[in-house]
């Protein structure tokens, strides 16, 4: 059966909208919201009607019909941690998500809403998948050396596990039996351990764990940190973990092209900042591989800088030894909500339900 899918991801000041049929992109756009108009609205949540009628009004131009929809999905930004997996789009997630319930204010939490609209005027059901803050962490990779404070991670989660059952279907094998590093390299830098269709281990990017990325600065120890904080407020502090750091402190750009053609044209110490990002990038792998005691069935490599040959080789030269390096450049975020609604469509999974209680919250035995 050809089901027709719409998706809707919104950014900062656009919203990625992509229909899709029997699996084929029928049509996608970046619908642009005007920043001027963005900055009246006081909530995320009052920018949803304007959001919705920008939508429209492409689609009317472009001569679009959603009609005879079966899903439409919507990123899941604000909520609560939860498994890996399509979700059904009830009021608990709605209101999770509109309200930010995770603390992390973001355009994505305005995903839900919005397609749970459409879904409702062309019948359709309602999907959101892989939300940023999957959770399935193994026990152990949750303890810190701080009584009370425990690991989380937020990572790339739509795209790390689209890329992971991507390459397992070309294998001829399935997600839920194969062991990969999977890494998102793009304007963040995701690496992350899967076990048997788990998301076993991986780092906070937006915590200032793993390797440092364009515009975050990655793990650095905290007496580097408390040394640095003389001179920076907490606010400036907390920017370098998603904003000011990586390139953009040490480069004035978060532009990765940008750097390599610096290097190229013989700025050392940009060629330095490139190479150490990708030995970072290849030391992770290396503990995820750990993580996985050797048994690796591939090494995947997803996101925008995966363009960069060279980024594929150094870490081709690093890693491969570990298992097989594939890459994927780009990323397959529109392509990932559009599967997870049509396996559930085509009863190869089971939605699941969002129950908004954390997956994780402590060790009954403490």
């Amino acid at each position: 059966m050809a089901y027709r899918v719409f998706a809707v991801n919104p950014g900062s000041t656009s919203t990625k909208i992509a229909l899709f049929e029997d699996g084929e992109k029928l049509f996608s756009e970046n619908v642009s919201h005007d920043s001027s108009v963005l900055a009246q609205y006081g909530t995320l949540y009052e920018q949803l009607a304007y959001r919705e009628r920008t939508i429209e009004e492409l689609l009317e131009r472009e001569g679009v019909k959603l009609d005879g929809l079966d899903a439409c999905v919507g990123r899941g930004g604000g909520l609560i941690a939860m498994e890996g997996g399509t979700y059904e789009i009830d009021e608990l997630v709605l209101d999770h998500s509109i309200n930010a319930e995770n603390g992390v204010i973001h355009p994505a939490c305005l995903g839900p809403s919005l397609a749970k609209n459409f879904a409702e005027r062309y019948g359709a059901r309602a999907f959101t998948v892989n939300p940023p803050d999957v959770d399935e962490l193994q026990d152990v990779a949750r303890v810190t050396g701080i009584k009370g404070v425990y690991r989380e991670v937020h990572l790339h989660a739509l795209n790390l596990k689209e890329t992971a059952i991507r390459h397992a279907s070309g294998i001829g094998r399935h997600y839920d039996d194969c062991r990969f590093i999977v890494c998102h390299i793009g304007g963040g830098v995701s690496v992350s351990a899967h076990r048997d269709g788990r998301m076993v281990d991986g780092y906070d990017i937006v915590g200032g764990e793993g390797p440092m990325a364009p515009t975050r600065c990655g793990g650095v120890s905290i007496a580097g940190i408390l040394r640095y904080a003389g001179n920076a407020d907490l606010r400036s502090l907390g920017e370098l973990c998603t904003k000011s750091g990586g390139f953009v402190s040490l480069l004035g750009t978060s532009d990765a092209i940008e750097v390599t053609e610096r290097a190229e044209r013989g700025d050392q110490f940009a060629k330095i900042v490139w190479d150490a990002m990708i030995y970072q990038i290849a030391k992770g792998i290396g503990a995820m591989a750990s993580v996985l005691q050797g048994r690796v069935d591939g090494i995947l490599l997803g996101g925008g800088m995966v363009h960069s040959d060279d980024l594929v080789r150094q870490i081709r030269e690093s890693c491969g030894w570990i298992a097989p390096v594939s890459a994927y450049p780009g990323e397959f975020e529109m392509e990932a909500m559009a599967a997870g609604a049509v396996r559930v469509l085509c009863g190869k999974e089971t939605a699941k339900q969002y129950t908004g209680r954390p997956v994780w919250s402590g060790f009954p035995f403490e």
